[in-house]
């Protein structure tokens, strides 16, 4: 009975529609025990049992959808009222970029005009001098104080220029205008110790600021950094005045060039106040200038003064005139020993006559 062609059909018909989600589900996990041929004949039955599961989650879906559609209705009225209202012109933020900016938020901003005079640049780096020399926010007592302090140092700058130009005039046109080369080589040799001594004590106060604020505790305390920061500008100041004139003069613009770099990362770093920074670079700067004002009135006139006896050399001649000294002490006492023996010889022959 069930080896008749029509048996066969009834049951692979009854097999293949009740069981197409199953097989479709768990067609990984089953035995191939079946042919290919079987496999390939189910096919588009198990598909046309899997659509409409398909189609009932689409009208599902869009089920949702109208629900959701019938909460966003437009409101007419307001739409209408909104339509009243013109736009405003605004020309000023119209410009030739104004169609091309990639960024909605940058649509209305200002636009910055763009320097077109040819003396633009000069003009820029003007108004960041005049805003670093304002120093709006550095104390005035301590402003007047520290410019009336560097007026000894730059009136012995300018006037070692002065005693420069006198000198070479001199030797230009056979007189000086004020004062003869001789006259103004003295004053030039005075000068020197003088911008030198006060180089070195300027440097020695700018080392002890560091103590008082130590002392102060601004910043917090830090100990032996801040501390040693004093004795080393104390110690690199003092052999500066036992050095030649021009050395002295280099050597102190290289210091007081290091202690503005240590002063400004003092800054930085909060141990010093926020407006000491450019405080410190404006007396550097003038400082600076003054030295430099020095050096080249003395270049100018190097071959037409003579060269003063530094500290170094003194101590060099005082040794020199002490050995001198200890060799002149010393003949003496051997001609006063050589009259001596001489004496006991003639003694010594008078008594054996």
């Amino acid at each position: 009975m069930f080896r008749s062609g029509a048996a066969r059909g009834v049951l692979r018909s009854l097999n293949t529609t009740s069981q197409p989600a199953f097989r479709a589900v768990n067609a990984p996990l089953r035995t191939q025990f079946k042919s290919q041929l079987c496999t390939v004949a189910r096919r588009p039955q198990t598909l046309a049992a899997v659509k409409p599961v398909s189609i009932l989650a689409f009208q599902s879906k869009r089920a949702a959808s109208d629900v959701k559609s019938t909460l966003d209705k437009i409101d007419i009225k307001h739409e209408a009222e909104v339509a009243k209202d013109k736009l405003k012109a605004v020309p000023e933020l119209v410009s030739s970029a104004s169609s091309i900016h990639p960024v909605l938020g940058e649509v209305g901003l200002k636009e910055e005009p763009h320097e077109t005079e040819m003396l633009g640049g000069v003009k820029h780096d003007l108004a960041v001098i005049r805003d670093t020399f304002s120093l709006e926010n550095v104390p005035r007592e301590a402003y007047l104080i520290g410019l009336a302090g560097l007026l000894p140092y730059v009136a012995t700058s300018l006037s070692t220029f002065y005693c420069a130009w006198e000198i070479q005039h001199s030797h230009a046109h056979g007189t000086g205008l004020l004062l003869s080369d001789k006259t103004a080589e003295a004053l030039l040799h005075v000068l020197e110790p003088l911008q030198v001594g006060y180089g070195a004590m300027i440097i020695s106060f700018l080392g002890a600021i560091h103590w008082g604020l130590e002392f102060a505790k601004f910043g917090g305390t830090h100990g032996y950094s801040r501390y040693l920061t004093g004795v080393l500008a104390t110690g690199l100041a003092w052999p500066t005045t036992l050095l030649p004139v021009e050395t002295a003069l280099i050597s102190q613009f290289l210091l007081f060039t290091f202690l503005y770099y240590n002063d400004s990362r003092a800054t930085k770093r909060g141990w010093a106040p926020a407006w000491y920074g450019v405080y410190r670079f404006v007396l550097t700067f003038i400082v600076g200038s003054a030295i430099v004002v020095s050096l080249i009135g003395r270049g100018q006139v190097q071959e037409h003064v003579s060269r003063p006896s530094g500290t170094a050399e003194r101590i060099q001649k005082l040794r020199d005139s002490q050995f001198e000294q200890l060799e002149e002490e010393e003949g003496a006492r051997r001609k006063y020993l050589a009259s001596a023996d001489e004496e006991d010889e003639e003694e010594a022959e008078e008594d054996d006559e």
